[in-house]
């Protein structure tokens, strides 16, 4: 990750509107509070493997936490709990993985006609 404040920056960003506590975020990750905390302060980086992680939970692309310019467009998802356990983010990162499938497989077919 070359931009590691900007993906710090981000992430935090992301973590926060959603609402989510970092402990939530590291026991989804399965890896340590701490861990997250010091990576949101630019002084730890994560594996490729946890921010796809990351990125699924989001609805978002590793580009968002790479390139300045990255557009990041929300998956609506409504909820009616208070309290989202770590199962019911294990069940948002697999439906916002397909989305972001989707959403790329489109892309890929407007490319197609647009050359057509």
């Amino acid at each position: 990750m070359k931009n590691v404040n900007l993906a710090s920056k981000r992430f935090k960003e992301l973590r926060e509107s959603s609402n989510l506590t970092q402990v939530q975020i590291a026991n989804f990750l399965n890896i340590d509070q701490s861990y997250v905390s010091k990576f949101e302060k630019g002084e730890r980086k994560l594996s490729v493997d946890i921010l796809e992680k990351i990125c699924n939970l989001f609805g978002c692309t590793l580009k968002y936490f790479e390139i300045e310019d990255e557009k990041y467009t929300p998956m609506s998802i409504a909820f009616r709990s208070n309290t989202l356990q770590n199962e019911d983010l294990e069940i948002i990162s697999a439906i916002n993985k397909v989305a972001l499938n989707i959403r790329f497989i489109n892309l890929m077919l407007e490319e197609v006609i647009i050359e057509k």
